[in-house]
């Protein structure tokens, strides 16, 4: 028999991954107030130590997973030039990201409500909101550019409201999955913003 040895750094990568879990189920089930670092050590198997070691802190290791939460949240849009199309992908990807609605998706959704109230969250979801509004403000400046987009459309204005209409669906769907057909609204919104921006 073979045995297969790891890496150091595959062991290292291994052991983030599963404490990134262990945290992610955490605050699903329980919230980010119930979120220890001995929690997450012992629900991935490992110590608090080892927790401690890889992440410094209950606030870096939140931070990691609200980053975590969103990256690459709407799969298949990195080789698109941004502009119109590039925007209605994501609006019509994110919404069906939603139906999805994975734990990553939930924690991401639940940390960003408790920003609001939590001090030590606000500065990372400030941060994750103005980097998808950047994203947005992009797509709508590269789309009036190439005259997609109809000129008088103010981009930052418009990329708020489009973030503000996703994360709103969003939470209507982590309260209430069956009231919000995630399919149905993918083209009712998509052709809102269609024929809003052209």
């Amino acid at each position: 028999m073979t045995t297969v040895h790891r890496t150091q750094k595959q062991r290292r990568e291994e052991a983030e991954a599963a404490l990134l879990d262990a945290a992610a189920e955490l605050v699903d089930e329980q919230g980010v107030t119930a979120l220890t670092l001995a929690r997450v050590g012992e629900r991935a198997g490992y110590s608090r130590g080892l927790v401690t070691h890889y992440f410094g802190s209950k606030q870096a290791l939140v931070e990691r997973l609200a980053r975590a939460a969103q990256a690459g949240f709407v799969p298949g849009l990195a080789g698109l030039p941004p502009g119109l199309d590039r925007l209605l992908r994501l609006i019509d990807g994110y919404i069906g990201e939603l139906g999805r609605m994975g734990v990553l998706n939930r924690v991401f959704l639940k940390l960003w409500t408790e920003a609001a109230t939590t001090s030590d969250l606000a500065p990372v979801f400030r941060e994750r909101n103005e980097a998808f509004l950047a994203d947005l403000r992009t797509d709508l400046a590269a789309g009036i550019a190439a005259g997609t987009i109809h000129a008088a459309v103010v981009p930052d204005l418009t990329a708020i409201a489009i973030v503000a209409q996703l994360r709103g669906i969003g939470m209507q769907r982590l309260v209430d999955p069956r009231r919000v057909d995630t399919e149905l609204l993918r083209i009712q919104v998509t052709g809102h913003w269609r024929r809003a921006l052209t």
